[in-house]
Parts: C-alpha cells; structure tokens; sequence
C-alpha cells in the first residue's frame, strides 16, 4: 500500500516530505467550483475529498491525500487571481486587516475516510499603494490562493500570523502528520 499526494502543488509536494518521502504525487483534474450554499469554511475540506476521491478512481488499494487551500475575507473567498486588477483588489481588501487561510485535508482509503480542515489567522501590514503595486508587478501572486505567497516575496507584507505557518504555505505538517499515523494505525 502506497501514499499517493493528490497535489499538482510543488509546494505541497515539499512540505509533504517532512512527513515522508515515501509517496507518490499526482495530479488530479477536478471542477472546483463551489457548490452553492456551502458555508465557506467548508469548502476546502469538500474540494480536499473531491480530489482524494478522483485521485483514488486510479489508485484504489493507496492510500490517497487530497488538500486545498482558500484564503477567507470578510466571508469570501479569495481564489488566485485572474489578472493584476483582481490582484490589487485582493491586496487592497488584504491591507491591515486579518484574514482566514483553511486548508482541508482528507485521507482516504477504500472506505475508509478522515477529513479535518486547519486554520490559520494571517494579519497583513497596512501597504501603501506603491507597495502593491510593486508585489503584483511580480510573477508570485498568479498562482496562489488569495494572490500571496507566505513563503516569498508575500512575506514582506505579514504583520503577523497565528497558527500553522505550513497551513498558509498550503499543507498543515503537523496535523497532517498526527492524522495521517493515527489513520494508519486504524486501517
């Protein structure tokens, strides 16, 4: 039996080996669209077994991992962004405020099924206009949930976090880990 990451995120597929480097990753191609009236601090978890459950179609005697990330903001989710102005309203919206990153987490195996989503409050600095308009400038911000990257250039802009700084990179490390070992004890 296997552990199959179903995570097309190099990120993710870094921080994975800090549990083991015993795995496999794969990509998993599902519609994350979200459904309608689902409260948002749901929707991770939902899309983290939506992409276990797609992974597992092709590997059914493995034990798989799915995980998403949103970024929260006065309720709303806050995807990657589609294009610069969307990028600075994120930034904007982000400025010296806090906001919710949730990672959902689901290990799947046959039937068996353990989700859990972790959350992390994350503070921006107040940023000037001129500091927007710098990070957005930058390749960074495209392909990541809420328009930042902790672990980059994005790190200019905390004021602070509270919680698992690994959840904001986009897998939770240590809960993973527990969850993942006492998972594998019961199966």
């Amino acid at each position: 039996m296997n552990i199959i990451l179903a995570s097309a995120s190099p990120r993710r597929r870094e921080l994975m080996r800090m549990i083991t480097d015993d795995f496999t990753a794969v990509s998993v191609d599902v519609d994350e669209t979200v459904p309608e009236n689902i409260d948002v601090h749901m929707v991770s978890m939902n899309l983290a077994e939506l992409k276990a459950k797609t992974a597992a179609e092709n590997y059914p005697d493995d034990i798989i991992i799915g995980c998403d990330t949103t970024v929260i903001c006065d309720d709303k989710i806050l995807g990657k962004p589609k294009d610069k102005d969307e990028c600075r309203k994120f930034m904007q919206m982000l400025s010296g405020r806090t906001h919710k990153v949730a990672t959902g987490c689901c290990i799947l195996y046959k039937n068996q099924v353990k989700s859990f989503t972790v959350i992390t409050q994350v503070t921006f600095r107040s940023l000037s206009d001129s500091e927007i308009e710098s990070y957005i400038s930058t390749s960074e911000p495209y392909d990541k949930a809420g328009g930042y990257g902790i672990q980059g250039k994005g790190s200019l802009l905390i004021e602070k976090i509270n919680g698992d700084y690994f959840n904001v990179v986009g897998l939770p490390v240590s809960e993973l880990n527990q969850q993942l070992k006492n998972f594998i004890k019961e199966i």
